[in-house]
């Protein structure tokens, strides 16, 4: 991929969290930098380390992480490939899941946890200050208002600059907000999986950051040489492209955040920022996602 593609303020705009976090549109998922089903390290850390950097080559300034992807190991391949981290770049990183195995994510939102979790990420990333710590989870054996009230200690410490939730109903982001002020959401949420439409419209409300995870998926939509085929065929690009670009349009406080191990990978993540749908392919697809 050329570099005439890297991602600029205006090629694919700008979302402003919490009144001075201001990142590009397009940002990158650390998950999948580490070991097969989450764990470990990466079979190709020099590759995990040229992913890191490259993405910030390619204009991306915001990441996100948590401690439980490796576990911590993730957060540790940050640190060692971009600290001292360049001027503008935006780590957010998650506590609330622990990690039994391989595969295995156990919620743990007890206000002790979540503390020790958020101190080992800030000193595994070498950061005074997290900008964004996000609850990985609700925990059904935890009072959601202690796990948020837990956050908002951290930020009244200076710990934590902003509080974000993940994997929430509208319901319990309005709790978390008479809590403490939320500045993003992250849900799953793709071209083929919908369900938090209405956390979706409530961040639009609010004007809070709306952080898609798995926002490649396709399901079904790539069978049979449908629309969305037809749709990637004419901007020569892939499904997944597509997808990206659907996400980008969807909504203006849309912050997607594809992630990868591979350099090549990640390159053709951020091209899909270039794509253009016309208003005809935005419908179709948007009415493909709903049937889905």
């Amino acid at each position: 991929m050329a570099d005439n593609l890297v991602l600029t303020d205006d090629t694919v705009g700008t979302l402003t969290l919490g009144g001075d976090l201001t990142v590009r549109r397009f940002g990158f998922g650390a998950m999948r930098i580490t070991g097969r089903g989450i764990w470990g390290e990466p079979p190709d850390r020099d590759e995990a380390i040229r992913v890191l950097r490259r993405a910030v080559e390619l204009g991306v300034n915001f990441m996100d992480t948590a401690d439980s992807y490796g576990p911590e190991v993730s957060e540790r391949l940050i640190a060692e490939a971009l600290h001292p981290y360049p001027k503008g770049l935006v780590i957010a990183t998650k506590g609330g899941l622990l990690r039994p195995g391989p595969g295995e994510w156990t919620p743990c939102g007890s206000p002790t946890h979540l503390r020790r979790a958020c101190e080992g990420s800030l000193r595994r990333m070498q950061l005074d200050r997290i900008p964004l710590y996000q609850l990985h989870s609700p925990d059904p054996n935890v009072p959601f208002a202690e796990s948020v009230g837990a956050l908002a200690q951290l930020r009244e410490e200076g710990k934590i600059a902003h509080v974000g939730v993940s994997n929430v109903t509208v319901d319990q982001l309005r709790e978390a907000q008479g809590i403490v002020p939320i500045v993003s959401v992250q849900n799953r949420y793709n071209l083929s999986d919908r369900h938090s439409e209405d956390v979706l419209e409530a961040c639009e409300s609010d004007g809070l950051g709306f952080l898609p995870w798995f926002p490649l998926a396709t399901g079904q939509l790539t069978k049979g040489g449908g629309p969305l085929a037809k749709v990637a065929k004419a901007h020569k690009a892939t499904p997944a492209q597509v997808a990206l670009a659907w996400l980008l349009r969807r909504s203006p406080v849309m912050l997607p955040i594809p992630g990868t191990s591979k350099v090549k990978h990640l390159e053709e993540n951020v091209a899909a920022a270039q794509i253009r749908l016309d208003d005809d392919e935005f419908e179709v697809l948007s009415e493909l996602a709903t049937a889905a």
